[in-house]
């Protein structure tokens, strides 16, 4: 579909906007209880005789407000919320989906603990006092053996905290509040936070596209990884004539309603975009006021950039320079009012990921689009109360015990938590001291990390691990105790405030009852909680630390119902550029980071190449699917029935020269010789000719996901080779190359895109 077709489309009806059905809703009787929560109060009365209850939606982590329609019991159907200021009515297909989670009969629906080996998925059932028993008896064991730093908990999800205060009056500080972070957007949040003051780009982004003139994307896969809100912004501001850059190895979603595209070789980014700072100071393009008044170091920049010559750049970018000169000019001309996306994900090359980010946020500061309208925007709080009764107090550690954080070698690691790359080497080395204990809550961790063969070492070399899940995924089967937790649709959960453009304040709330022989996180801390005489949890249920948190903002659970679940606020998103102070040092643009430089890393960015695929290799990118969250919906009946698997994207002229046909199976081997499950090629000139594709989160290894298991193949599982950032220690995932398997014959990809002298060739003993 072209851009101008896309528009036409997107005016009647949203992107993300997902087709209501009940087909394939569970119609067994045994699989529901018959009434809804009774402290529930209903706002309106919906289509079909439903009630309509409010809440939050924790089917992907953009949480949109979300209205659920429930009759004689049974969820049927989920909306978006009308007050919403960001999604409206809308839900994504992952949204609407919801109920299908509910009612999966492949569900975790008693406490297990393991009966076989790790990893064979073997268990018996147990109740919850033997759970709560042997989790608090392994606790105490390790600690009391190793210390309580032995005790590790990794986590990610709205609820997840409950079990962290559980580790942290543990003793222990080896708690990381989404690991995802050193998985994902970890360069990105340290870049920003140093260079602007602020952290731009995370769980919501400060990106407003939709006042913007001119947006560049740099494989942000904005429509495919679709957030609803987001979505909408990008489409708004496509709509409202802005002009769009994108920069990607793929042809994706966005590209296709792209101005200029500009197909990149992959790695080469960061030279792009300092040859671009390079050619907007040479040629005056920046904003010489904003410059001058709210940026030190530019004279430092001007220095540093002046040899990154757009004729080097289109060499090592293998671009067009004419194209490389048209998007940056285009981007100037909008200025102030342009996006420089930060783009989320942003661990792909480990050394360069810092420094890439860093060069948006300069670009950024160039043309002045710092709390402007179509620029990167400030947050509003919404004030809310702090409820003390949630959490334990944490337990003080002696001054004497050795800390991972003081001894990591990534100088920028502590400002986020316990990097998950030391934890696991304790795990695996024991150095500086042995991790023994993990719980976890919300991570597929077979997935999340790169080397899941180091994962599961590491696993072995534990004396217990713990999680709860909703499913009984891989880290399921990976665990000595499964803990099931209810569905979003099923509990309460802490407030969720919305810092954007229009803030708003809002709570997760049960539309049913929890089926099966489930707990809420909170229950399950607070249960946990007795068995290890740790005071706490002390609030009778969820409801009782809501209103002690909602008076803050002189609310409570009746009175929000009452308001239609969702209360706005006014937002000031713009500063006055004459008046702008950031959150910085000096409270203004740092271009040179000098925390940085004191600490033996790169002030200003430097293009560092990363190594080029080995003879007869293609580089393994990937992305998201817009049907699907990571691993967490591939046994989801309605989202399964959209796209069971995935398929690797591979270049049509490869294809030809390889003799492989489109949907014909094949397996992939990495360059340390690790193989891939089956998985069916898409041949497509929409990708470069040294690059493949895939779509993450598929080729589950438990055979207790009905629908997923063995479907497609996991991208992880050919992720061996992990560059660490230098400067918080997240791991690459787009450092490793693949070629192929057909049949008994390996097939070797023919190079079509020249490699320059300036950039190394990875060394594989396969090549």
């Amino acid at each position: 579909m072209n851009r101008r077709h896309f528009l036409k489309m997107s005016s009647a009806t949203a992107m993300a906007v997902a087709a209501s059905t009940m087909d394939g809703l569970p119609g067994q009787a045994g699989l529901f209880r018959s009434a809804q929560a009774q402290e529930i109060k209903s706002f309106s009365t919906g289509s079909l005789g439903a009630t309509e209850v409010t809440s939050v939606c924790e089917m992907c982590f953009w949480r949109c407000p979300i209205v659920v329609k429930v009759k004689e019991g049974k969820i049927i159907k989920i909306e978006g919320n009308p007050k919403s200021p960001v999604n409206g009515t809308r839900v994504c297909a992952r949204g609407n989906s919801g109920v299908q989670l509910v009612y999966d009969p492949d569900r975790v629906k008693t406490p297990l603990k393991r009966v076989g080996a790790r990893g064979e998925g073997k268990w018996a059932k147990i109740s919850w006092d033997e759970a709560f028993g042997e989790i608090a008896h392994n606790m105490e064991k390790v600690k009391k053996k190793y210390g309580p730093h032995a005790l590790a908990y990794f986590d990610h999800g709205a609820s997840a905290e409950f079990m962290r205060g559980i580790f942290k009056a543990m003793g222990t500080e080896n708690y990381t509040s989404e690991p995802a972070f050193f998985q994902c957007v970890g360069p990105a949040a340290l870049a920003y936070l140093q260079t602007v003051g602020y952290v731009t780009t995370g769980t919501r982004q400060y990106n407003d596209m939709a006042n913007s003139k001119a947006m560049l994307l740099v494989a942000s896969h904005i429509g495919e990884n679709v957030h609803v809100s987001h979505v909408r912004e990008f489409i708004d501001g496509l709509q409202n004539g802005s002009k769009l850059v994108v920069v990607d190895p793929r042809y994706s979603a966005a590209a296709n309603k792209a101005d200029i595209y500009l197909p990149i070789r992959p790695g080469t980014d960061t030279a792009l975009m300092l040859a671009w700072i390079n050619y907007v100071i040479q040629n005056k393009l920046y904003d010489k006021e904003f410059v001058a008044n709210k940026c030190d170091g530019f004279d430092a920049l001007k220095k540093e950039v002046n040899g990154y010559s757009m004729e080097w750049a289109a060499k090592i970018c293998d671009l067009k320079i004419e194209d490389m000169k048209a998007a940056i000019k285009e981007l100037a001309k909008a200025a102030p009012n342009v996006n420089i996306h930060p783009g989320r994900h942003a661990t792909w090359y480990g050394k360069g990921d810092t420094g890439r980010h860093q060069a948006y946020a300069i670009l950024t500061a160039l043309f002045g689009a710092v709390g402007v309208p179509g620029g990167i925007y400030f947050p509003t709080s919404v004030k809310t109360g702090k409820a003390e009764c949630p959490e334990p107090e944490k337990t003080e550690v002696a001054e004497t015990d050795i800390s991972i954080k003081d001894e990591t070698e990534y100088p920028f690691s502590s400002m986020f938590g316990t990097a998950t790359r030391d934890l696991f080497h304790a795990m695996l080395t024991g150095k500086p001291y042995p991790v023994k204990l993990l719980g976890v809550n919300g991570v597929n961790i077979m997935q999340t990390l790169p080397n899941p063969y180091d994962t599961m070492k590491a696993i072995n070399n534990l004396d217990f691990i713990f999680c709860e899940e909703m499913m009984a995924g891989e880290t399921a089967i990976w665990s000595d105790i499964v803990l099931p937790d209810s569905v979003y649709l099923e509990r309460y959960d802490g407030l969720y405030a919305y810092d954007g453009l229009t803030p708003y304040l809002t709570v997760r709330q049960p539309a049913i009852k929890p089926l099966h022989n489930v707990k809420s996180p909170y229950d399950i801390a607070k249960g946990l909680a007795k068995k290890l005489d740790i005071e706490g949890y002390s609030c009778k249920n969820e409801q009782e630390f809501l209103n002690e948190e909602l008076k803050g903002a002189g609310l409570s659970l009746d009175a929000l119902n009452k308001q239609g679940g969702l209360v706005t606020y006014k937002g000031n998103p713009y500063r006055d550029p004459k008046s702008l102070k950031l959150g910085t040092e000096s409270g203004k643009v740092q271009l040179y980071v000098e925390a940085f430089d004191d600490e033996d890393l790169d002030a200003i960015p430097k293009f560092d190449p990363t190594p080029a695929p080995p003879k007869g290799f293609a580089r393994l990118i990937y992305g998201r699917a817009p049907m699907h969250t990571f691993s967490r919906t591939m046994n989801n009946l309605w989202l399964n029935n959209e796209m069971p698997e995935n398929k690797l994207w591979l270049n049509d002229k490869i294809a030809a020269r390889l003799n492989i046909m489109d949907g014909e199976e094949i397996i992939m081997e990495n360059q340390d010789g690790k193989r891939s499950n089956p998985i069916k090629v898409l041949v497509t000139p929409g990708i470069r000719p040294d690059s493949v594709f895939m779509y993450h989160g598929f080729g589950s290894k438990s055979k207790h996901l009905s629908r997923a298991y063995g479907r497609g193949a996991a991208d992880g599982y050919m992720m061996t080779n992990v560059v660490a950032d230098p400067f918080i220690g997240a791991d690459s995932k787009r450092t490793n190359f693949v070629r192929i398997i057909k049949g008994d014959k390996t097939l070797n990809i023919p190079e079509l895109a020249k490699v320059p002298s300036e950039i190394p060739r990875f060394k594989s003993k396969l090549a």
